[in-house]
Parts: structure tokens; sequence; C-alpha cells
């Protein structure tokens, strides 16, 4: 496997739509999603999230543009993606990303596989009685036989929904960056991201320097605009599950 990208996060808390404005400025055009999130139903029951406990993140996005459901495996190990999922791939529909995952310390590999459905397409699967094992094709499917064996996606139940308001290619100084806002059952949360892709010729040593180099730069920013960056070691995709799956008990 070659050099694989590199995704960094920071997570920001406070007000998120000051924070929101103050660093999209004038730039970026804006797309609204929902977002749901699949879930094994006799664990939601007992306010449990045994899929995303097991590294597994099943998520459906619906909005602009056209659907997406994706399987994701976070965090990953080179040594489980095999077969055709040792290396990414793009064959519409389908989408495979490999990449290294970094919030402040906290540094994981992910993969996954993205299959994008038709503008509302995916609306049924999420909706009260939907069954969103249903959407999830042959090919996703084989991705989990064969790289998380021990996974069974039967039984789910989608939380959500999650407002999602994202804007991409963001100009900070000299960073470009991706903002996105979720708000669900009271709470809001902001990522601001960015991606350092592998040059050619660089060895790991030199793609990680960088990348630190990179966070750094960003962390920097954010806070000159008098955003504050959370402290905080969950992911907002867990924090969200967390209080829903809770929100989902009898």
């Amino acid at each position: 496997m070659d050099l694989l990208p590199i995704e960094i996060k920071v997570n920001v808390e406070g007000d998120v739509a000051a924070a929101f404005s103050a660093l999209r400025g004038t730039g970026g055009a804006l797309m609204t999603r929902r977002i749901w999130f699949a879930e094994d139903r006799a664990g939601v029951a007992e306010g449990r999230v045994p899929l995303l406990d097991g590294g597994v993140i099943t998520r459906f996005r619906i909005g602009s543009g056209p659907d997406d459901l994706t399987v994701k495996l976070r965090p990953s190990t080179r040594e489980q993606l095999i077969g055709r999922f040792e290396d990414p791939f793009d064959a519409t529909p389908f989408t495979y990303r490999i990449e290294e995952d970094w919030s402040a310390d906290r540094r994981v590999l992910a993969a996954s596989l993205v299959h994008d459905h038709p503008q509302g397409a995916l609306l049924g699967a999420v909706q009260p009685g939907g069954d969103p094992a249903a959407r999830i094709d042959a090919v996703q499917d084989q991705f989990l036989d064969v790289c998380a064996p021990d996974i069974r996606l039967d039984g789910l139940v989608a939380l959500g929904p999650i407002l999602s308001t994202k804007a991409d290619d963001v100009e900070l100084d000299d960073l470009k960056v991706d903002l996105e806002a979720w708000r669900v059952a009271g709470l809001e949360f902001l990522e601001v991201s960015l991606r350092v892709n592998p040059k050619e010729g660089e060895s790991a040593e030199e793609l990680k320097a960088r990348a630190e180099r990179k966070q750094r730069r960003l962390e920097e920013t954010v806070k000159e605009r008098g955003v504050v960056i959370a402290d905080l070691p969950e992911s907002k995709t867990r924090r969200v599950l967390t209080v829903l799956a809770e929100a989902g008990r009898p």
C-alpha cells in the first residue's frame, strides 16, 4: 500500500454559529444535508452503540446533491484491509478511501466505502419503520465480510436526523479547509478539517512531518480568529450517537 492521505480535524466548542461565521467569512458555498447513522436495534434499546464500539460506522446522508451511504471502519488496521479492499479505488457509484484520521493527539486509520444514490433514494430506509440494512449493497456487505468478519448488520435502527451545514474549500490564510456544523438533540458541533495528500517521492517520515506542521498551522489559524478549540477525546460521531442511543431507550 502506498502512502495514505491524512485528514486533519479540529473540533470547536462554544458558539458554533459565531465560529462558523468567523471561519467562513464570505467564502465557501453552503450545503445542507440530513445525516442518520444505523446502529444495532437491541443495543440502542439498552442505550449502547455496539457497531460504533466495534469500529463500524454506517452513515446515510440525504439533502443537497446525491444521497450517499457510507460503511466505514474506524479505527482500522492495514492488516485487516485485504483482497480488493487493500488499496483505494473509484468505481462509480462506489468510492473506497483509506486515510489517516488525525484529531489532536488521536491518530487512527480509517477505511470507508461510499455508495452514491439518486437524490431521495435512501429516505425510506431511515424513516420510522424503515430497514437501514436493506440499502447496504453486496459490495459493502463484502467489505465487512472480508475486513470485519465479526460484525453483523442485522436488526438495525436509524438514529437521527442530524442537521449538517457544510462549506468546502474555505480559505484560511494559506490553508484551504472544510467546515461542517452538526445540530441535533440540543447539541451543536463544528469540525474544521483539511487533507494532506502525499507528494511524489515523499517518504513516510517527510509526509508525517509535513502533516504535523499543517496541524499546528490549522490550530493556530483557528485560534487567531477567536475560535475556541475543544479539548475532547471523543469524536463528534461518538458524542452524537451516544446521546441519540440514550434518547432511543424505551
